[in-house]
């Protein structure tokens, strides 16, 4: 597949270089992958044993990125590090792509593996809290806010419950690491540069101390299925300082809860579909803005009063600041596709998405001061309205052309809309990673498209 307009293959021009837009930016990346599945089930006394496997082997386009250095030297993005010499570049790195194993190897994922036996699942496997569509209602593109989405599997601990007539339910105990750690802030550590980076603060996530407690309800009918998900997840921070004696904020619980319901058999066509999920959390971001739809952003535009406008935003879980308690970021948001067979061959669908994050006092408070006109960028010249809530509006177009049986060649187009609450102006420092100046940039909301082409054989 060949995804244009990014450097990413699964979302648009979010952040980092991607979000430069400018010589470093990609107009194109391309990835070949095989995924390979090993399914086994066996009869036993106490019914099926089911033991699952999916690996993924892929090769994807690496990205460039500035070191700083003054004749423009690059490197590659996975191979930037600090120079410890202390000298100029400050960041080095090796031209050879290394997050994909130079010029001729590639990267393995393991997806999935998992044993089933009665009633229990156990390993990596997708979460009990997505909708069965994951995050894909109807899409190619992998970055849809909106609701979880745990594509790539995560590790559990699950007993589902078989009532008949359709009905199930199950409970999980499931890792929150991989998936699910949004972030903890100490906004003590909050600068402007860093916020017009995509980060409000130092993130001091502790040790993992209790698992995602995980609960749903699914009813599958001939019309289709409806899902209930309930999640609670436990937001451990580590220590205010480097050392212990600096003390720590109590744990704080967030929560999550999603609906989602499929509608099939619709009168516009055989095999048409209506999918359409909605989530609310409170200190559990991840389960709206979910890990492949990023949750931090820096995007960089064009202006007409200054030399380039900008639009950032981050969604974690908690806040805090150095002596002071955790407060729960809140968000909401959907998404949906309807989905409609031309004929055996050809289908269409139309997809979009939109989550909202919101801020309490705290944050507001220290990042804006009271009434917007203070605090770490509030008070910054130029800076004429100051308010961390944002929100992420999408909406795609994808055909797909199955020319013989499980052939496909496909096309899909997605729309990406940052509305951030920032106005005005502000001096930003720079960046050599991303060769942006030292100037002045114009507060704005973004705006990114992407294509996405892909030709999948199963077999």
């Amino acid at each position: 597949e060949v995804a244009l307009n990014t450097n990413s293959d699964f979302s648009g021009q979010l952040t980092s270089n991607n979000g430069a837009r400018n010589r470093l930016t990609n107009y194109y990346t391309m990835r070949a992958r095989e995924d390979l599945n090993i399914d086994t089930r066996t009869a036993t006394e106490y019914g099926v044993v089911r033991t699952f496997f999916d690996g993924v082997f892929s090769w994807t386009t690496g990205n460039y990125a500035g070191t700083g250095s003054a004749t423009g030297a690059t490197a590659y993005s996975g191979t930037l590090a600090l120079n410890t010499s202390g000298a100029t570049p400050a960041l080095v790195g090796s031209s050879v792509n290394g997050t994909d194993g130079n010029t001729s190897a590639g990267s393995l994922g393991v997806y999935y593996a998992f044993i089933q036996f009665a009633g229990f699942t156990m390993g990596k496997a997708v979460s009990q809290f997505d909708a069965p569509w994951t995050n894909y209602p109807g899409n190619n593109f992998d970055s849809l806010v909106g609701g979880s989405g745990t594509v790539t599997g995560v590790n559990q601990f699950t007993y589902t419950a078989d009532f008949g007539q359709g009905v199930t339910a199950a409970f999980s105990a499931e890792d929150a690491t991989a998936y699910y750690q949004a972030g903890n802030l100490n906004m003590s550590g909050a600068t402007a540069a860093g916020m017009i980076g995509g980060s409000y603060g130092s993130n001091a996530i502790g040790g993992s101390r209790s698992p995602n407690l995980v609960g749903m309800v699914r009813v599958d009918q001939a019309w289709g299925l409806f899902q209930a998900s309930v999640a609670a997840h436990d937001n451990h921070v580590a220590y205010y300082g480097a050392t212990e004696p600096t003390g720590h904020p109590d744990d704080k619980w967030g929560w999550a809860v999603q609906l989602a319901l499929s509608i099939k058999n619709i009168p516009t066509g055989a095999g048409d579909t209506i999918n359409i999920q909605g989530v609310y959390t409170d200190g559990a971001s991840r389960y709206n803005f979910q890990n492949l739809a990023g949750g931090s952003y820096s995007m960089f535009g064009s202006s007409g009063i200054a030399y380039q406008s900008v639009g950032f935003a981050i969604a974690p879980d908690t806040v805090f600041i150095t002596g002071g308690a955790q407060e729960t970021v809140k968000t909401w948001g959907f998404r949906g596709a309807y989905t409609h067979n031309w004929d055996p061959y050809w289908n269409s669908a139309l997809y979009g998405a939109y989550a909202q994050a919101q801020y309490g006092t705290l944050a507001k408070t220290t990042l804006c001061g009271a009434g917007g006109a203070g605090g770490v960028f509030g008070g910054l010249a130029g800076v004429t309205g100051c308010n961390p809530d944002f929100a992420i509006a999408q909406i795609g177009l994808i055909t797909r052309w199955t020319p013989v049986k499980n052939l496909t060649f496909s096309a899909d187009v997605n729309w990406t809309h940052l509305d951030q609450k920032y106005s005005g102006t502000v001096a930003y420092v720079g960046s050599g990673t991303t060769a942006k100046p030292a100037a002045v940039y114009e507060l704005k909301d973004q705006d990114t498209i992407t294509l996405l082409l892909r030709a999948q054989r199963n077999w």
